[in-house]
């Protein structure tokens, strides 16, 4: 059963600003995000890895190399990996979103939610576990891979593989810099740590 080590983006000055910004391009870390990623790569330096798979996105692409530095495994791009497309809702600040009826859709039933000239929450579920599910089966049991991406598509693909139902994807917290594990096998997988920060034991 591959191991796979899902790996939240290091922080940025959009979320410390509480910009909603989704797929948007040209987001980058900030000194804390890298920080998180060198903090990222040293304590996964002994694990092993026989892999590093990325988001496309900036931020996910800068966390990930320190690791890839540290490994000398090449950084392997997954465009379904990425965040959401939020559409018209992108660089909007959330006071603003939280205004509207349907920031309580989003809240209370996701999985009735599509993002305005975007995605749904249940294509993004599918894409995601599809990205995931090639991931797992392109390796051979007891593989240790990282995987790189972001909040939203963790908790889903958490959820996903928990039975758990995507209106409650949210309950879950995945932190900037932190560290989710699945251990996957065909069709279905076991979370074996959730929102891991650094230091932390090796898998």
């Amino acid at each position: 059963m591959t191991i796979l080590l899902l790996i939240r983006h290091g922080d940025n000055d959009h979320l410390q600003k509480k910009i909603l910004y989704g797929d948007m391009p040209g987001v980058h870390l900030n000194e804390r995000g890298h920080q998180q990623a060198a903090d990222l790569a040293a304590a996964l330096k002994s694990a092993s890895l026989k892999a590093i798979y990325c988001s496309p996105l900036e931020r996910a692409v800068e966390t990930a190399q320190p690791l890839a530095q540290t490994t000398g495994l090449p950084i392997q791009i997954v465009p379904g990996l990425s965040d959401p497309a939020i559409g018209a809702w992108t660089g909007r600040p959330l006071k603003e979103l939280r205004k509207l009826v349907a920031w309580k859709v989003v809240q209370k039933t996701p999985s009735q939610f599509r993002f305005p000239g975007g995605e749904s929450f249940l294509e993004v579920q599918a894409r995601i576990v599809a990205a995931l599910e090639a991931i797992g089966h392109a390796h051979r049991k007891t593989d240790r891979v990282a995987v790189v991406f972001h909040a939203d598509p963790i908790k889903l693909a958490v959820a996903h593989y928990l039975g758990m139902p995507l209106d409650h994807f949210q309950r879950m917290g995945i932190g900037t810099g932190s560290l989710t594990i699945l251990v996957h096998g065909k069709g279905s997988a076991v979370l074996t740590a959730l929102n891991l920060q650094p230091p932390f034991p090796l898998p």
